[in-house]
């Protein structure tokens, strides 16, 4: 599997590795098994690690280290991580999924990264799946290389409630058909545009245009 020499993984069994890219809708097709074991296994795993990290490399109080694992191992950090490493190209889906365009779905792909640890665990072991999560993961959270924010709209409500200012998402956009709608939203603060927002859903949307507004009030 060449995504594992990309990567410089000491693989011996293969099968983890296939395993750990399978989709439950081509393991459905296929009468084989899905990565959602590996998922459980893998989660545990880069919890540990990540924990371990935080304690030697900082003197944060429990609290903090807790919030600061939590980011770095949210949905939106685990498809950083699997985009960036490649491992989305390697899903293997059912027809319906792939029609989907379940390469690119965030859940999956997030799904898939914790099945890749997973993998990598019960093939090599604890010290190398470390050496990989430290190779190719601590590096992103150490240069800010991606976004660990998982509720934009969060971050932003208590920004603005520092500021006591008021905070309003308004639809200003519909459109496509009943089953299939995209909406734009736009985030004002005291009536202010400063961000918008363009999703099939309107929480998506939301979310979109908080990031936005997030971005606007850094610079």
């Amino acid at each position: 599997m060449k995504i594992l020499d990309d990567l410089n993984i000491p693989y011996t069994n293969l099968e983890y590795y296939n395993q750990a890219f399978t989709h439950t809708s081509y393991a459905n097709e296929n009468n084989t098994e899905s990565y959602e074991r590996l998922e459980y296994l893998g989660d545990a795993v880069l919890e540990l690690v990540i924990s371990e990290y935080l304690y030697k490399n900082t003197e944060y109080e429990e609290g903090k280290m807790t919030k600061l694992r939590s980011s770095y191992v949210c949905e939106n950090a685990l498809y950083e991580y699997s985009c960036l490493l490649g491992l989305n190209e390697e899903i293997k889906l059912g027809r319906g999924e792939s029609e989907r365009d379940g390469k690119h779905n965030k859940t999956i792909v997030a799904d898939i990264f914790e099945s890749f640890i997973g993998a990598i665990f019960l093939d090599c072991g604890f010290d190398v799946v470390k050496n990989f999560i430290y190779t190719h993961i601590v590096p992103l959270i150490e240069n800010h290389s991606i976004d660990f924010i998982e509720d934009y709209k969060s971050v932003l409500q208590e920004l603005v409630q520092t500021d006591r200012k008021s905070l309003t998402y308004e639809v200003v956009e519909e459109s496509g058909p009943a089953h299939d709608k995209t909406f734009k939203i736009v985030v004002k603060i005291d009536d202010i545009v400063y961000g918008e927002g363009v999703a099939h859903s309107k929480k998506e949307a939301e979310q979109l245009a908080a990031k936005s507004a997030l971005k606007k009030a850094q610079s």
